[in-house]
């Protein structure tokens, strides 16, 4: 095994002294878990053990609602401050969108990735190289930017219902800030101690809070039923601002993209895919229990979630004065429990409250754990973030103190968030979209193909609208995505000379040419390249070799070729393959850089035969700095000295560490 390991807190490097027990004491406490978890937190987008059995899908799709029906909370209200008396029909725009266009393309997701790795993993696959590297992380920044503003918006939220409710004390007037900066932090504190898996909690949320919702919406629409006028005086107010119905859904549906955010759980709902349950005789290969149950559970919420949309964008808009909406209003950003307090009284309305208050805090939980989950599937597999980022605790400082930052950015103001959101929410959809097109085109399914391709279109006019009017979302990606790129090239090439090999094996041809050469001694081997050669040739290599590097006559060399495969790649798991051709014995191996694929070899050779190995090269012409770009983009460039300073890295002994020799 010749992957990198995480040192003892305690191990001290040569020549610096042993760190303080309160330091590696807090070192470890941060780090606790590094080894052993990649992408694995245990939140509520968790990937399950191999022992766990799983979840029904319909408790699973709580794990989904805690941040999808969630959006009632603030929905309605954005609603109607983006379509007016006009709400309840970009509602139906948004709602046929949902269930026409995100809900099939998801569908079509769940297919394509039933392991959880969601549209970010399809278009991963669909771009080779280092192209499909850097548009990961363009999109893991919007994807920053939707989970951190789930955290952050749904923090204010909770801390509006706080405010407004009328049984809070008088000195939380006007302290959205530092309440939204509270709850943020408690969350932060509940992912440092170690946040377990909450199936169960997210049930009773969801239940509580849909249950109360359902009790709202019901008692609102008798009190309209009862009071038929208000319903003539909603249409008279609409058809005195538009001259006609053909003015009205035009408006609907230029303003509707304000509205996208009430789309946000659908990339949620494809992470918890790991803990639907599925059938007995599913197999890794082909999970197809767990693919129609997760089918089920995104139809079952999106006609739930279109349900209560729908419904409560009548109730807000017929009840509820224009005017509160606007902000500082009474139901700004809390519309449903405006009327909860307005209809059923004030102790009924603070149960609302405290239910919207959990499930909004549940939210941020829930966007915290798909940042956890996420960030190390992609980064630290490229090699473009340091190796505590497998870890917890530091993530969550960062992602904390980048919530903080926002909140502060935007004084927890819900409205000013909901462009940022619906920037986050809309690129990801759209590139489940457009990673659907492709999925079913090259599958020759046209009529599927052109479906999804009008979607992709839809989404990708609803994103630039989005952008345009609210341009706060796609700044806030920005930072993020500059950020992501230049932190992760930065530590791509702080780590290029890391030993980058995962496992290296031998095969039986190579088993037996290392054991044959090791009889004699060391073994000696030259570097060569990895291209088919003649009989001739090989002897010449040879010859000059043994006399520039001054090889021990009579003594057999091994010839060691690599052959890249994705220079992109930063780690692999390498297996040599050993053939005796042309008069020689070679071993070929495929890895993604030459010097570090050679020293990690080398090294295994050591660990095989108990003794240091030999490496003989030739100076490459050419000037230093193309050679080092060369190693870094395409991963050969000047072998010989990369090869020894990965080694010098790898092994801190010089006695143990594999000899280079160049002529």
């Amino acid at each position: 095994m010749t992957g990198t390991q995480v040192e003892s807190p305690d191990a001290a490097e040569p020549g610096h002294s042993r760190p303080s027990t309160a330091t590696a004491r807090c070192r470890a406490w941060l780090l606790e878990g590094l080894s052993e978890r990649a992408a694995r937190h245990p939140g509520p987008h968790a990937t399950r053990d191999d022992g766990h059995e799983g979840h029904a899908w319909w408790r699973v799709m709580c794990l989904t609602g805690v941040d999808y029906f969630s959006t009632l909370g603030y929905q309605p209200g954005i609603a109607a401050l983006a379509a007016g008396l006009l709400s309840p029909l970009a509602t139906l725009v948004l709602i046929a969108l949902t269930l026409f266009g995100a809900l099939p393309v998801y569908r079509r997701v769940a297919h394509e990735s039933p392991h959880g790795e969601g549209s970010i993993a399809m278009l991963e696959r669909l771009l080779p190289w280092w192209a499909g590297k850097v548009f990961v992380l363009v999109l893991l920044g919007f994807a920053a930017t939707d989970f951190l503003i789930t955290i952050t918006l749904s923090a204010a939220d909770a801390a509006a219902h706080v405010v407004e409710n009328p049984f809070a004390p008088h000195w939380m007037d006007g302290g959205n800030t530092w309440i939204t900066l509270l709850l943020v932090a408690a969350l932060g504190a509940v992912f440092l101690k170690g946040f377990k898996e909450a199936v169960g909690i997210a049930v009773a949320l969801v239940a509580t809070y849909l249950a109360l919702n359902v009790v709202v919406i019901a008692v609102s629409a008798w009190v309209v039923l009862s009071h038929p006028v208000r319903i003539g005086d909603w249409t008279h107010a609409m058809t005195a601002e538009h001259s006609s119905p053909l003015a009205m859904i035009a408006v609907a549906l230029l303003v509707f993209p304000k509205l996208a955010l009430g789309m946000s759980g659908f990339e949620t709902g494809v992470a918890v895919m790991p803990q639907v349950k599925g059938d007995p005789m599913d197999t890794y290969a082909d999970p197809a229990g767990r693919v129609r149950d997760t089918r089920k559970l995104l139809t079952t919420a999106a006609v739930i979630m279109s349900c209560l949309l729908l419904l409560s964008s009548l109730a807000t808009t017929i009840l509820i004065p224009q005017d509160a909406f606007k902000s500082g209003g009474p139901a700004n950003g809390r519309a449903l429990a405006y009327l909860a307090h307005e209809h059923l009284g004030g102790a009924f309305g603070t149960v609302y409250d405290i239910s919207t208050i959990a499930i909004l805090w549940f939210a941020g939980a829930s966007a915290m754990a798909g940042l956890l989950n996420l960030v190390p599937r992609y980064l630290p597999r490229y090699g473009m973030a340091p190796e505590w980022t497998r870890a917890v605790r530091p993530l969550v400082l960062v992602f904390m103190a980048a919530a903080v930052l926002i909140t502060l950015w935007f004084h927890a103001d819900v409205d000013a968030q909901s462009g940022a959101y619906a920037t986050g929410v809309l690129v990801l959809m759209l590139s489940a979209a457009f990673a659907s097109t492709v999925a079913v085109h090259r599958r020759g399914h046209r009529a599927a193909a052109l479906g999804f391709g009008t979607i992709t279109a839809v989404l990708a006019y609803t994103l630039v609208t989005n952008v345009i009017e609210r341009p706060d979302g796609i700044k806030i990606a920005l930072i993020f995505i500059v950020a992501i790129l230049v932190t992760s090239f930065a530590s791509r090439v702080h780590r290029a000379f890391e030993l980058r090999a995962a496992t290296v094996t031998f095969d039986e041809a190579a088993a037996r040419l290392i054991d044959e050469a090791a009889a004699s001694g060391p073994l000696l081997l030259i570097a060569n390249e990895p291209q088919e050669h003649t009989t001739g040739e090989y002897r010449a290599k040879e010859s000059s070799q043994r006399e520039q590097t001054h090889i021990p006559d009579g003594r057999p060399v091994l010839f060691l070729e690599v052959f890249v495969t994705d220079s992109s790649d930063f780690t692999a798991d390498l297996t040599v393959h050993g053939d005796e051709k042309h008069g020689v014995r070679r071993l070929r191996v495929r890895g993604a850089t030459v010097p570090n694929t050679i020293a990690a070899v080398l090294m295994e050779l050591r660990d095989r035969t108990g003794r240091v190995p030999h490496a003989y090269f030739n100076w490459t012409e050419g000037a230093p700095l193309s050679h080092l770009l060369r190693f870094l983009v395409f991963g050969d460039g000047e072998v010989a000295p990369v090869t020894r300073e990965v080694l010098r890295r790898a092994e801190p002994d010089p006695e143990r560490r594999p000899r280079i020799h160049v002529g």
